[in-house]
C-alpha cells in the first residue's frame, strides 16, 4: 500500500491556488459532511505507531506530505532510521531541500518539487523569490548525489499555456527534468468557478495545448528516441498500448490513502478532516484490511471511466461545482485522452521499429502523479 504521510498542517508559502483560495472559500459547506476543522499542526500519534502500523505491511510505501513536510525535517529524519518502508518519497515546495542532510535526501526513491513552469509563472502563483531558491537547491541535491527520479509537479490554472511550461521545464538550459506532472486546480472550491474563466479557458488555450504537448512528446521519441515521463500523457498511452481497464488512478481509497496529523486514515490528501470518510487509525488499523472508497455516479455513467477512472474522489463526493460545471473539467480529460489516442499510431510505429519500447511507458504508479489532471 502506499500512504501520504501528512507531517504538519503548516506551510511557508501562501500560494493563489491554495492559501488565496483556503480564504475565499472559507464560508462555504460541504452538503452535509461532518467536518473537522481542529487537527493538530504536527503529527502526534507517535513514532512506535506508525512503524508498528508499517510493519503489518511488507509492501508499505510512505510519502511525506503537508504542509510542507521539510519544516518537519528531524521528524523525517527519523522515521527513516526507525520506520521500515519498500520506498521514501516527498511531496515538496522545494524551498527547504537544503535543511535535510544529504544521506536522508538521497534516499528518497522520488522527489516531487512544485514548480509550475518558468520563474515568472512560479513566482505568479507561488510569491517572488520562490523559483530561483528551489532551483538552487534542486542544483545542490543533484550535486551532492541524488539519483532518484525528480518530478516537477505543476499547478496549472488559467494563467497557464501548458504547452509552453512543459516544454520550458523539459529544454530549458539551466535546470531541465525529465519527469513532469501537472494537475488542473478545478473542482476543489465551492465558489471560485464564478469567478474564474475556466471553460473558455480549457477549451480555447489549455486542450489544444495538451494536443500540441502530445505531438510534441512523440515528436522528442522519433528524433531522440526518448520517452519524457509527462505523466498524463504517460499514464493513459501505457493504458491504451497494454489495454488496460483503470481504477481511479491516483489510487486514492483503494491503494494509496492518507495519515492525517492525528492518526486517523482517510481516502486522499484533499479529503483531511471529512470525518465520513476516516477509516480507521494507525494505532489499530490493518493496512492490508482498509475499506474501499471507489467514484459514483456520475462518473460510473461515463463511457470514458475505464481509461479516466474517475479523475477524483473528493470531487466526485462533495460536488463543489456544479454538475454544469464540472462537465468543462470532463471536457478537458476526454480532449487528453484524445490527444493521445491521436498519438498512437506513431507511438505503436516507433514501438514496432524499435525507437522506444513498450517498457519505457512504464512507471511506478501511485507516487503522487494522478495521471488525470
Amino acid at each position: 500500500m502506499f500512504f501520504h504521510l501528512v507531517l504538519t498542517t503548516e506551510c511557508n508559502l501562501q500560494c493563489k491556488y491554495c492559501f488565496g483560495e483556503t480564504l475565499d472559500d472559507f464560508d462555504e459547506d460541504f452538503s452535509g459532511l461532518e467536518i473537522e476543522y481542529s487537527l493538530p499542526k504536527k503529527a502526534n500519534y507517535g513514532l512506535k505507531v506508525l512503524a508498528d502500523f508499517c510493519g503489518k505491511d511488507p509492501n508499505c510505501v510512505l510519502t511525506f506530505y503537508g504542509g510542507e513536510p521539510f519544516l518537519c525535517t528531524d521528524e523525517i529524519k527519523k522515521i527513516m532510521d526507525l520506520v521500515k518502508s519498500k520506498h521514501f518519497m516527498v511531496q515538496t515546495n522545494g524551498l527547504l531541500l537544503d535543511k535535510l542532510d544529504s544521506n536522508y535526501v538521497n534516499r528518497f526513491h522520488t522527489i516531487l518539487v512544485s514548480l509550475d513552469g518558468d520563474e515568472a509563472l512560479t513566482d505568479f502563483y507561488r510569491g517572488n523569490g520562490t523559483f530561483r531558491k528551489v532551483v538552487e537547491n534542486l542544483k545542490m541535491i543533484i550535486r551532492n548525489g541524488f539519483e532518484g527520479e525528480l518530478i516537477a509537479r505543476m499547478t496549472v490554472m488559467e494563467q497557464t499555456d501548458i504547452y509552453k511550461q512543459v516544454t520550458w521545464l523539459l529544454e530549458n538550459s539551466e535546470f531541465t527534468f525529465r519527469s513532469v506532472h501537472w494537475q488542473l486546480n478545478a473542482g476543489f472550491w465551492g465558489s471560485d468557478y464564478l469567478r474564474r474563466d475556466f471553460k473558455r479557458w480549457s477549451e480555447m488555450i489549455y486542450s489544444p495545448g495538451v494536443a500540441r504537448l502530445a505531438r510534441f512528446w512523440v515528436d522528442q521519441m522519433e528524433k531522440k528516441g526518448v520517452v519524457y515521463k509527462l505523466y498524463p500523457l504517460l499514464g493513459i498511452a501505457n493504458s491504451l498500448l497494454s489495454r488496460e481497464k483503470s481504477l481511479l488512478r491516483c489510487g486514492g481509497g483503494w491503494v494509496n490513502y492518507t495519515i492525517q496529523t492525528d492518526g486517523n486514515i482517510i481516502p486522499c490528501p484533499t479529503m483531511w478532516g471529512i470525518k465520513d470518510y476516516y477509516l480507521g487509525h494507525v494505532r489499530d488499523a490493518n493496512p492490508l484490511g482498509l475499506r474501499k472508497l471507489f467514484v459514483k455516479r456520475p462518473c460510473t455513467d461515463c463511457d470514458v471511466l475505464e481509461v479516466c477512472g474517475g479523475r477524483c474522489l473528493y470531487a466526485n463526493i462533495t460536488r463543489r461545482w456544479k454538475d454544469e460545471q464540472y462537465a468543462a473539467v470532463c471536457n478537458t480529460v476526454r480532449e487528453l485522452i484524445k490527444a493521445v489516442d491521436t498519438e498512437l499510431p506513431r507511438i505503436k510505429s516507433l514501438i514496432k521499429k524499435g525507437v522506444v519500447s513498450q517498457k519505457n511507458f512504464e512507471f511506478i504508479k501511485y507516487n503522487g502523479c494522478e495521471i488525470i489532471p
